[in-house]
């Protein structure tokens, strides 16, 4: 399982668009909650990789995660917006997934777009402030957090886990 969320990471990194400007986002793999397998640095690009037989960096140039590289079932993010971080958590216990973002709408824009969406592809959610709480289409814990950025933007951090 650790193999295969390192290859398709290794996959959507290689899709990903490179971006030589400051905006670069980190991308780390887990196994557990402190055993880092793999990570890409957003401020240098440097990727390393850390599993049973390899151990490795590499600088890479920076890459923006957008809208269209990421999708929970279909959904994508808000119009816009670009990946911060993207975190993934897996072991046989509880595997997880933390996204943080910027959008270009204030939270209660992004947070009511989520909802309408999330709810066709059969995640049940509810608004709690400027946040959804609730479960993914497999009953697994889903929250979306977010907060103002200024004006008329959002930071948000998508959260599932296992």
């Amino acid at each position: 399982m650790i193999r295969s969320l390192i290859l398709a990471t290794a996959g959507l990194l290689a899709l990903s668009a490179c971006d030589r400007s400051n905006e670069g986002a980190s991308v780390s793999i887990n196994a557990d909650g402190d055993n880092v397998l793999g990570a890409i640095n957003g401020e240098t690009g440097e990727m390393k990789i850390d599993v049973p037989g390899f151990q490795g960096s590499v600088k890479l140039p920076k890459i923006k995660i957008d809208t269209g590289n990421f999708d929970l079932n279909g959904v994508r993010l808000y119009p816009g917006s670009s990946i911060k971080t993207l975190n993934i958590v897996g072991d046989d216990k509880a595997g997880g997934l933390r996204v943080a973002f910027a959008s270009p709408a204030t939270p209660t824009i992004v947070r009511d777009w989520f909802a309408r969406r999330l709810g066709k592809v059969g995640y049940q959610v509810h608004s709690e402030g400027p946040n959804l709480i609730g479960t993914t289409d497999e009953n697994k814990p889903f929250r979306l957090e977010l907060a103002p950025d200024g004006k008329d933007k959002a930071t948000g951090t998508i959260v599932i886990s296992g």
